[in-house]
């Protein structure tokens, strides 16, 4: 589904990230780990065209990224609260996210159903209240959501545990499990919890000074291999 090669990104002269060869296969949920600074944002952003490569390229399906607009057609994210529009209610912008996607207000409204337990009550139906008047881990629950509703064949996430109480990192687990079961979407996940990205992933590379310097099926031993990493 996702084909790099040689991708580079460089600022100052100083390399963040250069990935030689790397495939994401289609279904695969796929962990990326590292210590802060490591380039997992900068490959995220690459791979959404967020900005431009120094070199290399990154092929979506039969799409180059960095010179075709098609593959937005089957990608959604959420990387950070600047994806949000702030000024709107949660509803408005669900419905504006469903609309660029081609979806009725009615097809979104049943989406949103779906999660209404990760909500817990506290997003839908809150009379006028504007996104940015919510927690922080209610809009990165919005956030979230906003990536899945629309029914996408790849969807990227950085940090999506982040700001989330104990009880909604548990259920979005089983979110992510679970619609990658019904839907075989590829899911890429940038994550610092050990824990959480071993629970969900199929496979988990580990990026450290813009390497990759780990690539490992998640078959029952990469928690161990990656605790021994980051602890020696």
């Amino acid at each position: 589904m996702i084909a790099i090669n040689n991708l580079g990104k460089a600022y100052n002269q100083r390399i963040v990230l250069f990935i030689h060869e790397l495939v994401i296969s289609k279904g695969e949920i796929f962990g990326l780990v590292g210590n802060n600074g490591a380039g997992k944002t900068t490959l995220l952003r690459l791979l959404l065209d967020l900005i431009k490569a120094d070199k290399g390229s990154a092929i979506s399906g039969d799409f180059e990224i960095a010179t075709s607009e098609k593959w937005k057609d089957y990608t959604a994210s959420y990387l950070d609260e600047g994806f949000l529009i702030d000024f709107l209610t949660p509803e408005e912008y669900f419905h504006f996210i469903g609309e660029e996607y081609g979806f009725t207000r009615t097809q979104i409204d049943g989406r949103l159903s779906e999660y209404k337990g990760f909500f817990n009550d506290e997003i839908l139906g809150q009379r006028k209240k504007f996104i940015r008047e919510f927690s922080k881990g209610n809009k990165q629950k919005i956030g979230i959501v906003s990536a899945l509703i629309t029914n996408p064949k790849v969807i990227i996430l950085d940090e999506p545990f982040n700001s989330l109480d104990p009880t909604s990192q548990i259920l979005l687990k089983r979110i992510l499990v679970d619609y990658n079961k019904k839907t075989n979407a590829t899911i890429i996940i940038s994550s610092h919890d050990l824990n959480h990205i071993t629970d969900v992933s199929h496979r988990i590379v580990l990026i450290e000074k813009g390497l990759i310097i780990r690539d490992l099926q998640n078959d029952g031993g990469a928690l161990a291999e990656l605790e021994s990493y980051f602890s020696a």
